[in-house]
């Protein structure tokens, strides 16, 4: 049954995914229930991804969307907290009206059987025997019980499948991950469970496996005799704007660092797939992971931003600043650190993870940084190293920084680069959000993009030692001032690891 599933999932992954879709739909029913309804990542994302995809005609015509909270509240008050992200034209206000007329909603506790039959019975008398998604907008405290409370009541029946889309956090430590994963692999296959990282939507991150398996000038150098070392980077220019309270649970790494930055790691370290099928990729994803040791406090540092009394607005406060925030917190607001993927293609290369909060600017990137030029015959310090660059965001964009001759009647060398800037390139072309990209995979029945239990295992297994000491010995994050790069020591840790940083060159990106 198995190998017929990952046959079946090979061909039709193989296809473009939008025209797969229109195709494969037909007049069956399906029903999309969001848990969390009344909730901020429901009205931000959620209902306005939803809403993209009814506009675009990407969803099965027949499909009814289920709203599920403990808030007794009505799909007028939905629709008036959601309006304003969902990017409404004039034009589009008669679809819009018409989209919330096929919402419903259901007020019920996340925990009692009686209160989930009731919903079964609401989707039972909206559209009879359908497709079921359900969509885990809650926090994690709640996922055992929603989780039960759905199998024991609210599953399809005969032809018709069941998926249930989880958000992140997956745990906070590998033993409440496993927990978590146990739990879920009790009540659920595999293949009904969707992980949902956003980051794996993204544009960019998609095109990190056309870019190396598409293109044989990358596939030589990819290796630990060319590439020095490789920076992935996550910087927000904001700190965490009254919702401090909830950051310190978790903390930037694992806010960030061990989902967002570890699965693009695995994408940008791991090695070629047999072919597209999800499992084919999921698989060397987790080899890659296996090969990682757990992070060492001495390659990691530590950071928390304190506010610039020459700023404006809220750069003037820092963490600590924040009501929200428990006195005295230790909790670090920005993280770099240092991998090592103990195989033959990459042993010695370090992979530094950045992240972190109130930073000088906005910016996701993969930096794959190459070796010096052997033999150089240029004046010293006059060529720098290339560089290949994944801008993920804001503004998609591929570039190769490279030394050219500077123009004129000398013979100098200067930097430039090679620029693939998604803005001028495919001007007419919409880029989907990440949310509309996975929320369409679900539909579809493509895991390309979802995180395997083993897969969170492995990057729990990786981090927890680390997040144990760090919490168990009360380590103090360096404080590092709003607006800056973060603390100095991380440019002494990236020294260390050979990455230069000359901050000589800037890429301007291009309008």
């Amino acid at each position: 049954m198995y190998k017929q599933y990952r046959e079946k999932m090979s061909s039709e992954e193989s296809q473009d995914s939008v025209a797969l879709l229109k195709l494969r739909f037909t007049d069956t029913p399906y029903v999309f229930v969001v848990f969390g309804a009344s909730g901020d990542l429901a009205k931000k994302k959620i209902y306005p991804t939803l809403w993209w995809l009814y506009k675009d005609g990407l969803l099965p015509p027949t499909t009814k969307f289920v709203g599920y909270a403990r808030s007794k509240i009505t799909i007028a008050d939905i629709k008036s907290k959601a309006w304003q992200y969902m990017k409404i034209e004039d034009e589009d206000k008669e679809k819009a009206e018409a989209f919330f007329k096929v919402n419903y909603y259901v007020a019920g506790s996340y925990d009692k059987e009686a209160d989930f039959a009731n919903l079964n019975k609401e989707i039972s008398r909206i559209c009879g025997d359908s497709h079921r998604l359900f969509y885990l907008a809650l926090p994690p405290t709640v996922f055992a019980p929603v989780t039960t409370c759905i199998k024991n009541t609210c599953m399809t029946k005969g032809n018709f499948w069941t998926r249930v889309i989880v958000e992140k956090p997956f745990g906070r430590d590998l033993e409440s991950s496993n927990k978590l994963s146990v739990h879920l692999a009790g009540l659920f296959s595999e293949q009904q469970i969707y992980r949902i990282d956003h980051y794996l939507g993204k544009e960019m991150v998609q095109n990190l496996m056309v870019l190396r398996f598409g293109n044989r000038i990358f596939g030589p150098t990819w290796n630990r005799d060319n590439i020095a070392s490789i920076m992935i980077s996550f910087k927000e220019p904001f700190g965490t704007q009254g919702r401090g309270g909830y950051f310190d649970n978790f903390g930037i790494i694992r806010d960030v660092m061990q989902n967002h930055l570890m699965q693009i790691l695995s994408l940008v370290a791991m090695e070629k797939p047999p072919s597209t099928n999800a499992e084919d990729i999921r698989n060397e994803k987790v080899k890659v992971l296996k090969s990682v040791a757990p992070v060492a406090l001495d390659d990691v540092v530590l950071g928390q931003y304190v506010g610039d009394p020459q700023g404006e607005g809220d750069a003037k406060e820092g963490y600590l600043d924040d009501p929200t925030v428990p006195k005295g917190s230790t909790t670090a607001t920005y993280s770099l650190a240092a991998l090592y993927v103990k195989n033959e293609r990459w042993d010695g290369v370090p992979f530094l993870l950045r992240c972190g909060k109130a930073l000088n600017e906005r910016k996701a990137e993969v930096r794959v940084q190459f070796r010096d030029v052997a033999g150089d015959i240029f004046k010293p310090g006059e060529c720098q190293r290339n560089e290949l660059v994944l801008r993920v965001q804001p503004g998609e964009a591929v570039y190769m920084k490279m030394m050219t001759k500077k123009p004129g009647m000398g013979f100098s060398c200067e930097e430039t680069e090679l620029d693939l800037t998604y803005g001028n390139r495919y001007q007419n072309v919409k880029m989907p959000d990440a949310y509309e990209r996975l929320i369409l995979d679900v539909f579809q029945g493509f895991q390309i993009n979802f995180v395997r239990s083993d897969e969170l295992t492995e990057a729990w297994r990786i981090f927890t030692p680390l997040l144990n000491k760090i919490e168990k010995e009360k380590i103090k994050p360096i404080p590092y001032k709003y607006g800056s790069r973060g603390p100095k020591e991380a440019d002494d840790l990236c020294l260390k690891s050979d990455f230069k940083y000359t901050g000589q060159y800037r890429w301007v990106r291009k309008n």
